[in-house]
């Protein structure tokens, strides 16, 4: 059923379906170390965050801008 459906598409636009078959491929063909070394990297590279008091933000922001 693929390989008829390959078929029929023209010949410009199958550099776009092998790209998205190999994007496929590497979703679904990926190790469990490769996805570890993953989530290591994103947590080397989030920052922490100190805790925001939005109501004194607010308050400051104001007494900043217009002196109260």
């Amino acid at each position: 059923m693929l390989s008829n459906y390959l078929e029929k598409i023209p010949e410009d636009k199958l550099t776009f379906v092998i790209q998205i078959i190999q994007g496929m491929n590497g979703l679904y063909f990926d190790t469990v170390q490769e996805r570890e070394n993953a989530f290591e990297q994103l947590e080397k590279m989030r920052k922490k965050a100190d805790f925001i008091n939005y109501d004194t933000e607010l308050k400051e922001y104001r007494e900043e801008k217009y002196g109260h």
